[in-house]
């Protein structure tokens, strides 16, 4: 069941990555407001996003987070070069570089998880302290995103909705893996967090996209995301994590080809649908990411 899960998350984070990348590209013409709705191409990519989503929820349904959340960072090589395409550009060789760096790291770490199905319990003390510190991480994240712009504001957005989308797969596994076929099991306030988080990260998302810097932004999902997913699956559900001294340095290895890929996408200038008011546009710099542009 554990083979049925991972090709259903597969396919489900390709039409996540689709509909990330047309999302991206209208909030930066119109923001992060609700002129989105009136954006076709906004809902296009939301609907085709969702669908995504709930195939990634599906999954979750046959097999545990550890093995289904880091699949969808295999997507970041496919998006990026999407929303490049968009903007009717051909990808900078340090965007290319920068994800596929991303995506091995975290694949690469992904097998020195131990791949164990453990069935999911929370508990409900448990859930509200999980959800206690996911808001507080939010809260700082928009804090200091407020205070700072350019990449980094872009990564910071990112952070929050990364853990509210964590959140999201975290209850989806739950709930989903806790059935068993019964279906009465659904009536409990869990269920009812897997939207209200959803509406959430959804919100975080579109402002992190706003930013312009989509590479970072949709890195910074796609690193987040996992990273927490696996935490809580190992802190809260009992699933496994390696603890032999032997991945150490393998997981030291991934870790560093991840931060490098992430930091090469936030060096990049931000995309832009349409151009920038003269007197907002800044004076160029020489750049050492520039020589890896194409």
């Amino acid at each position: 069941m554990t083979w049925v899960g991972l090709i259903i998350a597969l396919a489900g984070a390709l039409g996540y990555a689709v509909g990330a990348a047309l999302q991206q590209f209208e909030a930066v013409t119109e923001g992060a407001s609700l002129k989105l709705v009136k954006r076709p191409r906004w809902w296009i990519g939301g609907v085709i996003g969702f669908t995504g989503a709930s195939l990634h929820a599906v999954a979750l349904s046959f097999a545990p987070l550890v093995v289904v959340q880091p699949v969808s960072v295999a997507t970041l090589v496919f998006a990026v070069p999407l929303a490049a395409y968009l903007y009717g550009r051909k990808p900078y060789k340090a965007e290319i570089f920068g994800s596929i760096a991303v995506a091995v790291g975290l694949l690469w770490l992904t097998l020195l998880v131990p791949h164990t199905d453990v069935p999911p319990v929370l508990s409900t003390p448990a859930a509200l302290g999980f959800l206690a510190v996911i808001g507080l991480i939010v809260l700082v994240a928009n804090l200091a995103a407020a205070r700072t712009t350019g990449a980094t504001k872009a990564l910071l957005l990112s952070v929050g909705a990364g853990v509210v989308t964590a959140t999201v797969s975290t209850f989806v596994r739950v709930v989903g893996g806790g059935l068993n076929g019964d279906l009465s099991r659904l009536v409990h306030w869990f269920t009812l967090v897997i939207p209200t988080m959803l509406v959430f990260a959804v919100v975080l998302l579109q402002r992190s996209y706003a930013v312009g810097y989509f590479g970072i932004a949709y890195a910074g999902v796609q690193v987040i995301d996992p990273i927490t997913s696996v935490l809580a699956g190992a802190i809260l559900l009992g699933e496994p994590l390696p603890t032999s001294p032997s991945t150490a340095l393998p997981a030291l290895l991934a870790a560093a080809l991840t931060i490098g890929g992430t930091v090469t996408l936030g060096r990049l200038a931000p995309d832009q649908s349409r151009p920038l008011p003269e007197a907002s546009i800044p004076v160029p710099h020489p750049s050492p990411a520039a020589a890896d542009r194409s």
